[in-house]
């Protein structure tokens, strides 16, 4: 530990969305109870500081029922009537920010600088992505000489979004701002182990939208079976790991109802370094893409995977450790702290697992590795090399401050070392040739490809995975059509 924070009032701040200090599902416009709670910890201590709902399949039902009941209401405004909303509600984002980033970094063990950013970057989705839903329309064609045909777009209904732990906040509004422009209703469920910052955004949504067009639930394993097996949710996303989402699919077919289901899933991200690039600007952009700044590691889009041109390997190792070793690690919310905890005690002990298991089967451990002696859920930033592909830490996604290396020296090589996992999220080329960028980034198979950028998404351009990384895009027009079903009505002319 190299950063030390005093413990901020717990109280404070959970009483700035919640008078009573007692975080509650949203339902229906209304803060409401249930009958059974769960403890919620704060990762840089290690200890419980509040408790949140655990709802049952009856409580995420009537949510699912508010949510229907306010269905037709919302669906019957103009796109610019809901964006209208919407806006309202990034007013209110503007002035309560600073407080649902402190709750935030309480509860998931992101830093303040990354938590703030994550609201930030929300104020700008708010802003630009309504664009994206009002520059979207229908069509007309004339198919026949006697014959129009009429494309409408129309809402599924009730979308249910279950979201991931690593960004509860952003993850909830990202994922409602394209389903409710399409007219849609929400039921969103917050992640288990990061709850209370997702339950904070209904303070927000109560002023700013009408009752039920948002409603938010916490819960475990039950709440979020609740609302994929429902026959009245014909819409589902998912934010998550790829073994829940195939237990979603197969619940899905369980269900007896046919439903789209779309999932962004997690990554083994390459980060391509060739001879050519610029060293020191793309060790410094490795780093940056490892996401140990913005939450210790803990995200789909992390490009943990350097591959590395023979030719410059030991330079951008060298680069990497001494970055990893200065970095600061503290409880969230000092002001100071580089990188958090991760998120729990389960998460530790599986990035640990992952580093031993390194270690038995012959890499070399450049620095870090080790959980650090202190309260809360802190492991070493950690560098691996010499690591080949048969190895675990090659093949699976760590989700913690961990990055490895491996070498190649041909074109071929490296896309094959690039291609030889079942993810295929994210990955990033570093190269100074134009045609040699073109060449790698068309081969990868990645959704989502930098060349001599990583970690920063463009506006507009669709994000989502290939092979076991997921189904669907996000943050694009291709989002804001997955929410909505086309309709044709095909009209005979009849001769004047």
């Amino acid at each position: 530990m190299t950063t030390t924070a005093t413990t901020p009032s717990y109280d404070d701040a959970l009483a700035a969305f919640w008078p009573e200090r007692r975080p509650l599902n949203l339902v229906g416009g209304a803060w409401t109870e249930t009958r059974n709670r769960s403890a919620s910890v704060d990762p840089s201590t290690g200890a419980a500081y509040t408790d949140v709902p655990d709802s049952s399949r009856e409580e995420v039902d009537g949510a699912i029922a508010a949510a229907e009941a306010a269905q037709p209401t919302w669906a019957a405004l103009t796109v610019s009537e809901r964006a209208a909303h919407l806006s309202r509600f990034r007013e209110l984002l503007a002035v309560h920010g600073e407080d649902l980033a402190l709750l935030e970094s309480i509860d998931s063990g992101n830093p303040l600088a990354s938590t703030r950013r994550d609201v930030g970057l929300a104020l700008r989705y708010l802003t630009e992505w309504p664009g994206i839903a009002l520059a979207s329309t229908g069509r007309m064609t004339r198919p026949h000489a006697d014959g129009i045909s009429l494309v409408s777009f129309e809402p599924y209904g009730v979308v249910g979004k279950i979201i991931a732990f690593n960004h509860p906040s952003l993850f909830a509004i990202a994922g409602f701002i394209f389903p409710l422009l399409a007219g849609n209703t929400m039921v969103i469920k917050a992640a288990a182990q990061t709850p209370v910052a997702t339950l904070a955004l209904g303070a927000l949504v109560a002023e700013a939208l009408p009752a039920g067009v948002v409603n938010i639930v916490s819960g475990g394993v039950q709440a979020g079976d609740a609302i994929v097996v429902h026959p009245r949710v014909k819409r589902i996303a998912f934010t998550g790991s790829d073994r829940t989402a195939v237990a979603i699919q197969a619940r899905l077919s369980e269900s007896g109802v046919v439903k789209h289901f779309s999932a962004e899933l997690g990554g083994k991200n390459p980060f391509v370094i060739c001879a050519d690039a610029d060293i020191d600007e793309a060790a410094a952009a490795a780093f940056a893409g490892l996401s140990f700044t913005v939450s210790a590691g803990q995200s789909c889009q992390s490009t943990a995977r350097i591959l590395v041109h023979a030719s410059v390997h030991d330079e951008v190792v060298e680069r990497l450790a001494a970055r990893m070793r200065s970095l600061s690690l503290g409880a969230a919310y000092a002001p100071d702290t580089e990188m958090g905890p991760l998120v729990s005690a389960a998460q530790t002990e599986s990035v640990l697992d992952h580093i031993a298991s390194a270690v038995a089967e012959g890499a070399t451990l450049v620095t870090g590795g080790s959980r650090v002696e202190a309260d809360g859920y802190f492991v070493e930033p950690t560098l691996v090399t010499n690591v080949t592909s048969g190895m675990r830490v090659a093949r699976e996604e760590i989700f913690g401050p961990v990055a490895i290396v491996q070498s190649w020296t041909t074109e071929d090589e490296v896309v094959a070392l690039a291609n030889e996992t079942d993810l295929g999220l994210s990955a990033a080329v570093w190269t100074r040739d134009i045609d040699r960028a073109l060449r790698l980034s068309t081969a990868i198979r990645a959704g989502y490809v930098w060349v001599n950028d990583a970690n920063r998404h463009y506006p507009g351009s669709p994000f989502g995975g290939m092979k076991g990384s997921g189904i669907g895009r996000e943050e694009s027009a291709e989002e804001f059509g997955s929410y909505s079903e086309a309709k044709s009505i095909n009209i005979k002319v009849r001769p004047s």
